[in-house]
């Protein structure tokens, strides 16, 4: 009997969650029934050195340089200008180009990453190859390229942010997601964000959680290095890229907050991106280089989850987070911000504390859990049966 043959695009390979959920997900499929590829549009990302075996990368060459160290930056800038130049694909994109660039512009939000996702999708290499089904993993280029570009009997796509917030527009799409066979939100309100959007996808649109190896990332948080600093007070921490979405600026000014009342805390962030230079200097201004610490991405970031005393994500809007369920699946208690994915995710009072997105909330909920300890117990404890794990994978494949 013949294998099915999947096909999996995604725009990046860099450390992220959407990256480290289909590492997941791909290991988890069986290989003796299915012929696995996968393909990613920029040829770019450092977590592709965890790709599980059995999966056919059809990258012809790779660069496993981060976007955000200055390699990354130059190959990626060269893989736009190559994507601009082939199949004419930026003479073929100008007016689109013009029309939500204007649009962009009048909005006041100038998004130059989703205007270039339909070049690069574009001027990418194509197969003749016909695939049972194709998956565009993320939204923006991958979407555009298995909608346009990619044969396959069955389509599928995959939404990991708030739709309307992340900036995307049913013109920015080109009404792609119509042609898709079925859509996954990865939480409830992403799901029901994206259907807002496409009101007339609402029966092909689900819910596809996030796939995690618990027992692993229990296993790693063991292994590996943690924090060596020998500090003795309570340890914050937040995983995330540092980009607009996450606005570290908030954080920094909480935890200014924290130190002028006397808390013997030190923040840190696990994670790299463009906000570093703009974040540094509002570090360095607010007189905390010794407390809110930018660490940089670690290979291995669970020792340290697993060390902090409390897990602090606030941001401006989400998906669904897998740095909090990292962070449940560890039983840390857990302050994170009033936005769609993270209501999802957290019972506030119960498995973690909700609380406004403004410096003055994030301090006083970090606040009310350093000054009581029980609560902070309570709230591990059920942050630890929190996590279901269940097991989507036959809602994928089942189409």
């Amino acid at each position: 009997m013949r294998k099915k043959r999947l096909l999996f695009v995604i725009n990046t390979m860099g450390r992220a969650g959407a990256e480290n959920a289909l590492l997941e997900l791909l290991r988890r499929i069986d290989k003796e029934r299915y012929e696995v590829s996968l393909y990613v549009l920029t040829g770019q990302g450092e977590m592709i050195d965890k790709l599980p075996p059995g999966i056919n990368l059809l990258n012809k060459s790779f660069n496993s340089a981060s976007v955000h160290t200055g390699e990354g930056r130059k190959y990626l800038l060269q893989t736009v200008i190559k994507s601009s130049l082939s199949k004419g694909a930026l003479i073929k994109n100008f007016p689109y180009l013009i029309k939500n660039g204007l649009d962009m512009i009048k909005k006041g939000r100038i998004l130059p990453e989703k205007l270039l996702w339909r070049v690069i999708s574009d001027g990418a290499p194509r197969s003749k190859k016909t695939y049972d089904l194709a998956v565009a993993y993320i939204e923006g280029a991958s979407a555009y390229y298995v909608c346009d570009h990619v044969k396959a009997k069955k389509k599928a796509a995959f939404i990991h942010i708030d739709y309307k917030e992340a900036g995307y527009t049913r013109k920015l799409d080109r009404d792609c997601y119509l042609k898709f066979d079925r859509i996954f939100g990865v939480s409830d309100e992403v799901a029901d964000v994206f259907k807002q959007v496409y009101p007339e996808l609402k029966e092909k649109t689900g819910v596809f959680h996030n796939l995690l190896d618990v027992e692993g990332i229990r296993e790693k948080s063991k292994n590996g290095e943690g924090f060596e600093d020998g500090f003795e007070g309570i340890r914050l921490l937040t995983i995330g890229r540092l980009m607009r979405q996450k606005a570290f600026e908030v954080s920094i000014k909480a935890c200014s907050i924290l130190k002028k009342c006397g808390r013997n805390v030190k923040w840190y962030v696990l994670g790299e991106g463009e906000e570093r230079k703009k974040l540094e200097a509002l570090i360095d201004k607010l007189d905390l280089k010794e407390d809110f610490i930018l660490y940089g991405a670690v290979d291995n970031p669970y020792p340290y989850l697993r060390q902090a005393d409390i897990y602090v994500h606030c941001s401006k809007f989400e998906g669904k987070s897998i740095a909090i369920q990292e962070a449940q699946i560890l039983g840390k208690p857990i302050v994170v911000s009033d936005c769609s994915g993270n209501r999802e995710q957290v019972d506030d009072g119960e498995d973690g504390v909700i609380c406004d997105f403004n410096p003055k909330s994030i301090a006083k909920a970090v606040d009310e859990l350093i000054k009581n300890s029980e609560k902070r117990e309570f709230i591990a404890k059920n942050a630890l049966k929190r996590n279901e794990n269940e097991d989507s994978l036959s809602k994928l494949l089942d189409i």
